[in-house]
């Protein structure tokens, strides 16, 4: 299997080792970050550093509860956050977590500029999934309390221990959410295509899969077809990953197909330690990848399901579409889409070791084998017997042994590593101090100092009086969370609100003007995802909808009042409601922390790392190289961010880049890295009526009610009167004091929403601090 196979597809540069964290989904962006200084604080104070949260900035609730217990305790006790790093622990002076229950995202977004404190103050901002029943139970690491009862605190052989078992509720499992509770045919465990298209299997039509070829398998598939193992091992080229091996298996475990291929184009590294082959073994190969293609075309029969882990990017390698496959990582799916290794399903549900370390790196009939018998085993057992593993406990009690290996005595790490946040403080003989309105699972906890308050308000004078004096606080606050009906028609004019404000017009043009050279001029401001040629006026207009803000932004600033064929044309956003505050906007964005230092620039190359990094000593204090890439041909756009220690180190790169030697278009960045990602998954734009435009009912009511609501309830009052209230208590805080603040999201019958966490440390020296990638 080649590195990476098993979560994102990203690869850890030498020497970083870390634990993975689930992504649901391939990263769109190449995240760099290059060591052109040393990045550690000459000054003895606590800092934070997120550039380990790479592509997606989704942090679970187990991984928040990592980082609360290394505040306390530190590394000495404690394993390292996997997802961020906390330099200098032992300097911090308190540790305050603020929750505004019932607010989530968008709440954040849809009040961006009420919420001003926060988004200017707060430089590390992360997604939170949508909460559980108990979000303060998971962060604090209560869950694992519960789940673990009394049983050992080393697990042997291949299975949990029957306490563990035992506490699991199978109806809460994925696999059975899924499947259900009976035994299942091959057909049911088929993906679809729906399914192959998210988690970007080559799909015949599909744009980055047009010299791909279709295997001969076109028949019908029934519960009986024959399934076949196959697994493929990579080395890296000029090109990028391309295929050394591949191995088929057939339903009984025979191999059919052992293959070593040599690539077209020359090889950078072998990758030896995870696929095994080295320059050795690859010399004398004749074989190309059309000859192994031709060979899995003649063995697999009409109706052949292909059995594999992680089989899209097998399928990639190989630059071939197969329509019947099951994939082992989406068969034994972990809660919020997590998929796990491997090596660790091969444990833990066959009882098998795997990829064992004594070896030079994997065995791909071994790693075909293994994912048909995982299936296998499926099909057999049946989803409620998969259930019962609890695969998500034995996984992250795996990461916890793994991490325990470290401790120099018996009350070190091993016996802090599952401990929750509470004992954690009460082996320092410290207690947690909780502030709430509501009546929580926290509260009746001993070594948790209690204050119920009546209200918000109340909540906030006792923190103002008790947060200061405890080393760590938990400080509640509850909103009521947005209608239903309220929060989708917010979330579809937010989507409206930023395709808008990524547009631009532009005009008026010649008669005779020459359109190829006009769009060649607008579509080097950034990725253009339509241009519209507009007739309705007395000369031609052109509507430019841009994918990112920025390059709208550009556009304007770079285009408006120039000479285009002897007209001046002006180049502006449409003006509708969503857009009028569209520069005080923009303004505010360039203005949010974690946009302080970034700079945004169109019309890089695919050579354009490789110069950065040969006169990296123009560019002083370079965090980040962020080059996103398109979600399905995985190709380089042609745009990025870099980011910087400082607005002037950015300042100074900005203009060296856009002068006459690098020739690039750019600007300082406005958008932040998780926004994107949000909004995403919102739902498309709604068509767009002409003429007389009606206000739905339920807007209507609302703006019926404004001055009243104005002056009460408005969720847009609550976030900037709530926004002033936390920046007075941040102002109390002791200096040191790391402050999270955390929107959890909702999630009701109607649906989730995910959250938002941002955090610092009070006083932290922004020069000192490494940020995160946006």
């Amino acid at each position: 299997m080649e590195p990476g196979k098993e979560t994102t597809g990203k690869t850890l540069k030498k020497g970083k080792k870390r634990r993975r964290t689930p992504n649901t989904s391939a990263p769109e962006t190449d995240l760099m970050t290059p060591q052109f200084e040393d990045r550690q604080p000459q000054a003895k104070k606590a800092c934070l550093s997120t550039l380990l949260l790479a592509a997606n900035c989704e942090v679970t609730h187990g991984q928040l509860c990592e980082l609360l217990k290394y505040a306390v305790l530190g590394k000495s006790s404690i394993p390292k956050p996997s997802w961020c790093q906390l330099l200098h622990q032992n300097h911090l002076s308190n540790v305050v977590v603020f929750i505004l229950k019932g607010m989530s995202q968008l709440h954040f977004y849809r009040f961006y500029l009420e919420f001003g404190f926060l988004r200017k103050a707060f430089r590390h901002k992360f997604c939170l999934p949508p909460p559980s029943s108990n979000f303060l139970s998971d962060i604090i690491g209560l869950q694992n309390e519960k789940t673990d009862g009394d049983s050992p605190r080393t697990i042997e052989g291949t299975l949990l221990s029957a306490t563990l078992k035992a506490s699991t509720n199978p109806q809460n499992d994925p696999i059975v959410q899924k499947y259900g509770y009976e035994q299942v045919g091959v057909t049911r465990c088929l993906l679809t295509k729906e399914e192959m298209e998210r988690f970007h299997f080559p799909l015949q039509g599909s744009p980055s899969c047009e010299d791909f070829i279709l295997t001969k398998c076109n028949g019908s598939v029934t519960d009986s077809s024959p399934l076949f193992g196959l697994d493929c091992e990579m080395c890296l080229t000029s090109k990028g990953r391309e295929l050394t091996r591949v191995s088929l298996v057939t339903d009984g475990g025979h191999c059919v197909m052992d293959e070593l291929v040599k690539p077209d184009d020359k090889i950078l590294d072998y990758l030896t330690c995870f696929s095994g082959i080295t320059k050795k073994i690859l010399n004398p190969v004749t074989t190309k990848l059309k000859d192994v293609q031709k060979l899995l075309r003649e063995l697999l029969p009409p109706e052949a399901v292909l059995v594999g882990h992680s089989l899209d990017q097998d399928l990639r390698a190989l630059k071939m579409i197969h329509p019947h496959v099951i994939d082992t990582s989406l068969l034994y799916i972990g809660k919020q889409a997590r998929r796990f290794k491997l090596q660790f399903l091969a444990k833990v549900i066959l009882g098998k070791d795997i990829q064992c370390s004594n070896k030079l790196g994997h065995d791909a009939i071994e790693d075909a084998r293994t994912a048909l018998e995982l299936a296998q085993y499926f099909l057999k057992h049946g989803p409620q017997k998969i259930a019962e593993f609890n695969l998500d406990a034995a996984a992250s009690h795996q990461e916890m042994k793994v991490a325990g290996q470290e401790p120099k005595t018996t009350t070190g790490v091993s016996k802090h590593s599952k401990a929750s946040v509470l004992e954690c403080l009460d082996s320092l003989g410290q207690k947690l101090l909780f502030l709430t309105q509501d009546t929580d699972e926290l509260s009746s906890l001993g070594n948790c100092q209690t204050i119920k308050c009546p209200s918000n308000k109340e909540v906030l004078e006792q923190a103002r009086v008790e947060v200061p004096l405890f080393p760590f606080s938990v400080v509640q606050f509850s909103f009521e969370p947005f209608m239903p009906e309220f929060t989708e028609e917010m979330k579809r004019r937010m989507r409206t609100k930023w395709t808008e404000m990524s547009t631009v017009y532009a005009g008026p043009f010649s008669k005779n003007y020459n359109l190829r050279m006009v769009k060649k001029m607008f579509k080097s401001f950034g990725p253009v995802q339509s241009i519209t040629v507009i007739l309705e006026t007395h000369r031609p207009h052109l509507r430019i909808q841009y994918e990112i803000l920025e390059a709208a932004q550009l556009a304007i600033e770079t285009m408006n009042d120039i000479q285009v064929e002897g007209l001046c044309i002006k180049v502006r956003r449409p003006v509708t409601e969503f857009t009028l505050d569209s520069d005080t906007l923009v303004n505010e964005l360039e203005q949010d922390s974690e946009n302080q230092g970034t700079i945004y620039l169109a019309g890089v190359s695919e050579t354009f790392k490789t110069h950065l990094l040969q006169q990296s000593n123009l560019f002083h204090g370079l965090e980040a190289m962020i080059l996103p890439k398109d979600v399905k041909s995985r190709k380089q756009k042609n745009y990025c961010f870099l980011k910087f220690k400082t607005f002037d180190n950015a300042q100074r790169a900005l203009e060296i880049l856009t002068g006459k030697d690098w020739e690039l278009k750019g600007r300082h960045a406005l958008t932040l890295r998780h926004f994107q990602a949000w909004l995403r998954d919102l739902p498309p734009e709604p068509a767009r009526l002409m003429g007389l435009q009606v206000t739905p009912p339920l807007l209507e009511k609302q703006a019926l009610q404004v001055r009243k609501t104005l002056k009460v309830n408005h969720p847009k009052m609550i976030a900037w009167r709530w926004s002033r209230r936390i920046e007075k208590l941040y102002h109390s805080l002791n200096p040191g004091t790391l402050c999270l603040i955390l929107l959890p999201g909702t999630k009701n019958a109607f649906g989730s929403h995910p959250g938002l966490g941002l955090m610092k440390i009070k006083d932290e020296e922004e020069s000192n601090t490494p940020s995160m990638g946006m």
